[in-house]
C-alpha cells in the first residue's frame, strides 16, 4: 500500500484525489497539507509543509506556486518522491525543479490527462508536416477561479509544436497590441474564463482554403486526479529523474 502526503487537500483538485483514492486499494492518503486548518479528513492535515510529522512514499502536489520551495526542501531532505501537478511556475522555479530531479524522482506535468497529452502528440506530429505553411492557434477555457493564464497545458502543446518547427515559433498572447497583421513564425494563445468549464483546449492550423482542428474536452476533475494517482504508484520505484505522462504512458 503506498502512503501518499497530498498537497492542497482542500481545494478542488486535492478534494477529486481524495474521492479517487477512496476506490482504490494500492494506495492510502497518510497525511495533507493545507492553511485552512478547519479543514478536517480521515488524515491528519498540516497547516505547513515543515510542520509534517508522519512517515509517506510519495507526495503528489495540487496546491500553489508558492509552496514549490517548502516542498522540494522537505521533498529532497527526506529523499521522497513528488508528483507535482501544479501549474503557473515560472521560469525559476522550473529550474528548481530540475536540479531537485537530480536527487529524488519528480513526475511533473502540467496536465494529468491520458487524452490530452495524446492531444500534445497529434499537435507535434501536425505540426512536423505542415511545416510553415499553415498558421497555428491555441485556445484554452477554464472555470473562473482558474488564477494562471495561459494554462500549463497551453504552453504544453505550443512547446510541442515548436519542438517540431526548424525556426522557434514566438508565442504571442494579446494581439489588441499588435496593429499588423499576423506574421507566420507565430502560436497565438488565447485564454477563457468562465463558468464552471473544467478544462477544454483546441488547436487551430489553418491553412490556405483548409482548416484543420485538434481538440479536447475534460469532463471532470476525476481524469487528473486519477493520472496524477497512476503517476504517483509509476515514481515510487523509481531512480532520481525528471519525469512525465510519456514515461508513463511508455513511449
Amino acid at each position: 500500500m503506498i502512503r501518499v502526503i497530498l498537497s492542497g487537500c482542500s481545494g478542488q483538485m486535492g478534494h477529486a484525489v481524495i474521492r479517487a483514492v477512496a476506490g482504490r486499494d494500492d494506495c492510502n492518503i497518510v497525511g495533507g497539507i493545507c492553511k485552512c486548518s478547519s479543514q478536517t479528513a480521515e488524515f491528519p492535515i498540516f497547516n505547513a509543509v515543515n510542520k509534517l510529522n508522519i512517515d509517506a512514499d510519495v507526495i503528489i502536489d495540487f496546491s500553489n506556486p508558492s509552496l514549490l520551495d517548502a516542498l522540494l526542501n522537505y521533498a529532497t531532505c527526506r529523499k521522497i518522491p513528488i508528483v507535482i501537478c501544479t501549474t503557473g511556475f515560472n521560469e525559476k522555479q522550473i529550474n528548481k525543479i530540475k536540479v531537485a530531479a537530480k536527487s529524488i524522482p519528480i513526475f511533473f506535468s502540467g496536465n494529468m490527462s491520458i487524452g490530452i497529452n495524446l492531444l500534445i502528440e497529434l499537435a507535434r506530429k501536425t505540426a512536423s508536416v505542415l511545416g510553415s505553411e499553415f498558421d497555428i492557434e491555441i485556445i484554452e477555457k477554464h472555470h473562473n477561479k482558474k488564477i494562471d493564464a495561459p494554462s500549463g497545458t497551453a504552453l504544453m502543446i505550443a512547446d510541442a509544436i515548436n519542438s517540431a518547427s526548424s525556426s522557434g515559433l514566438n508565442l504571442v498572447f494579446d494581439r489588441h497590441f499588435c496593429r499588423k497583421p499576423r506574421s507566420n513564425n507565430e502560436i497565438g494563445i488565447h485564454s477563457v474564463r468562465a463558468g464552471t468549464i473544467v478544462g477544454e483546449h483546441e488547436v487551430i492550423f489553418a491553412g490556405k482554403d483548409e482548416v484543420i482542428t485538434l481538440s479536447h474536452s475534460a469532463q471532470s476533475k476525476e481524469i487528473f486526479a486519477v493520472g496524477a494517482i497512476n503517476a504517483a504508484i509509476f515514481i515510487v520505484s523509481k531512480s532520481a529523474g525528471l519525469y512525465n505522462m510519456s514515461d508513463l504512458l511508455g513511449n
